[in-house]
């Protein structure tokens, strides 16, 4: 099975408004990462783009709709066609979502949260051996924004997550704005749940920013809505996080009211610092 192999530098979410200014020029980043499904046509525009950007710089192909934490068999079609994105651009990661998305024959265009059961994690690790198996490579599962708990939850979420890299060999994606989205919203302590994470498995970092608003009961609520700068809270737990672990690749995602691309990469550049200034004290 290939081991995911990103450069541990900073990289971001390409979208096809930035492609003309990432190709004029040679860009300080380390990689770029793409959702599986807008690649899943057999050509156009959206290939031509990425075959281009694919010659000059490492790639992680992100999976939104795999539905790995559904109690329902993958999608064998979806699958299909999620191998042959892969095989097409031979990337160096490969993620997926804690996560689940379809019911029955409905897909249902989210990323929803499961218990943590003995049940569940059963499912998702089979779901994840799939996945391996027919890509031939190593994927990574990614930590989610969850806006309720379950009450017959009997595993928490850090030791659910290292069962499964125990079970399938998977790495882990680990996503902080969704620690600090998911702690508040919990009225958690996000740097107890980082110190909690089982972070040697971690393979690629996920910043990203985050809405805020209230709920029925008129509390504090935050919604990762990828739609802004990262926020001050989630730069100071990821500078934490690096300080711990040490450089892990590192991306930048900004899916609506998507900026200029000089905007975008200053983000990217930030994360940038912060991983230098770890490798400096590492090679000190």
């Amino acid at each position: 099975m290939k081991p995911s192999e990103l450069p541990r530098r900073a990289g971001v979410g390409f979208k096809p408004e930035h492609f003309a200014a990432i190709d004029a020029t040679s860009q300080p980043i380390g990689f770029l990462e793409v959702h599986a499904e807008n690649y899943m046509g057999a050509g156009g525009p959206p290939h031509a783009q990425l075959s281009k950007l694919r010659q000059d710089y490492a790639l992680s192909i992100h999976g939104v709709g795999l539905s790995i934490g559904s109690m329902q068999p993958l999608n064998a079609d979806h699958l299909a066609r999620l191998k042959i994105v892969c095989d097409r651009y031979e990337p160096e990661s490969f993620s997926e979502h804690l996560a689940w998305s379809t019911h029955d024959t409905t897909f249902l265009n989210d990323l929803l949260p499961l218990p943590y059961t003995e049940a569940t994690l059963a499912q998702v690790c089979n779901h994840i051996d799939q996945v391996q198996t027919l890509l031939g490579r190593q994927m990574l599962l990614e930590n989610p924004a969850t806006y309720l708990l379950f009450e017959e939850s009997t595993i928490e979420e850090t030791e659910f997550l290292a069962e499964v890299v125990g079970r399938t060999g998977c790495g882990l994606l680990l996503d902080v704005n969704n620690v600090f989205v998911a702690a508040t919203n919990h009225r958690l302590d996000p740097h107890d749940y980082l110190k909690r994470f089982p972070v040697q498995w971690v393979r690629e970092i996920h910043l990203s920013g985050h809405s805020e608003t209230t709920d029925d009961a008129g509390a504090r609520l935050l919604i990762d809505s990828h739609d802004t700068a990262v926020k001050d809270p989630v730069w100071e737990l990821y500078e934490e996080l690096i300080a711990r672990a040490g450089p892990i690749a590192s991306l930048v995602e900004w899916d609506s009211d998507v900026p200029e691309w000089p905007v975008l990469r200053a983000e990217a550049e930030a994360a940038g610092a912060i991983l230098h200034r770890a490798a400096e004290r590492r090679a000190a």
